[in-house]
């Protein structure tokens, strides 16, 4: 599903337009991002958690060329599903 169905979806769940449905996903993306950015942790209940995780700097390998690199240390965002979403997959 993309932003756009994803959108729909909600508006014709919740009798919102479009466009507005559209609005509240981009603020609530944005507020996940903004959280990130400041390190901190978002947790929809239920759902899930967006956290930081760590990338300790590792050794990898050049595809074209088969040259061994070294990967600097990174930052990254995880998700860690919430009990809910995993027993609705199961």
């Amino acid at each position: 599903m993309r932003k756009p169905e994803l959108a729909a979806a909600i508006a014709d769940k919740t009798g919102l337009t479009r466009d507005k449905a559209s609005e509240v996903i981009n603020a609530v993306t944005d507020q996940i991002s903004a959280a990130a950015a400041r390190g901190e942790d978002t947790t929809l209940i239920g759902f899930g958690t967006f956290g930081i995780r760590a990338r300790e700097a590792r050794s990898g390998r050049n595809p074209q060329t088969g040259a061994t690199i070294q990967i600097p240390a990174s930052k990254t965002v995880g998700f860690k599903a919430g009990k809910t979403l995993k027993d609705a997959i199961r």
